[in-house]
């Protein structure tokens, strides 16, 4: 069966489509209207090994919040339905990802519960990297986890500029996720038999 899935979310704030391929790497450069986070799609899309394409636009002369989590929405949402019943899949995922002076780390559960555990809200992170926020990252990856039933815990080890620190831990999630979500058995990894 095919791990595939295509969303369209629109809403008055922001208007999203992703297309994602669990088992593909065919890659189509993002288009949100916003540099920095086209930038970490892209990593995204790299890192996980899938296939991507995220075309959206948003309210950006407002603030960049309401398209940074309505992509995350929308890609948990896309997650959710590429994962179809998660029959096979490793189920856990986890991954450090250094970036200079940064040190994440990254591991999730595709359980379909959701939870978000951030660490690096309760730190002193510097800046932004092109409008996008530590706090704009957390956003997006409650959406995500919120919409892909993803268990998350996100911690920063080491970082202070915010570029390093959002980098580092999209690429970490990225390199969890390609872990998690890989098929190794015909069975559920639940001894209640369903996620």
């Amino acid at each position: 069966m095919a791990r595939t899935a295509s969303v369209h979310r629109a809403t008055s704030e922001t208007d999203v489509i992703v297309t994602l391929d669990l088992d593909s790497a065919t890659y189509e450069p993002p288009a949100t209207g916003h540099g920095f986070l086209d930038h970490m799609l892209d990593a995204l899309a790299r890192h996980a090994r899938v296939g991507l394409s995220v075309r959206a636009r948003g309210d950006l002369h407002v603030e960049p919040h309401h398209l940074i989590e309505d992509v995350g929405i929308t890609l948990g949402q896309a997650l959710t339905q590429a994962l179809g019943d998660r029959r096979g899949i490793e189920r856990y995922g986890s991954a450090f990802v250094p970036m200079d002076e940064t040190l994440a780390h990254v591991v999730l559960d595709l359980s379909g519960r959701a939870h978000l555990a951030f660490e690096p809200e309760r730190l002193d992170v510097w800046g932004d990297a092109g409008g996008m926020t530590h706090y704009h990252l957390r956003e997006f990856l409650r959406g995500l986890c919120n919409h892909a039933g993803v268990t998350l815990h996100v911690r920063l080890l080491a970082g202070r500029e915010a570029h390093h620190v959002i980098e580092a831990v999209v690429k970490a999630f990225a390199r969890a996720l390609r872990d998690a979500m890989r098929v190794t058995s015909d069975d559920l990894a639940s001894t209640k038999g369903v996620l």
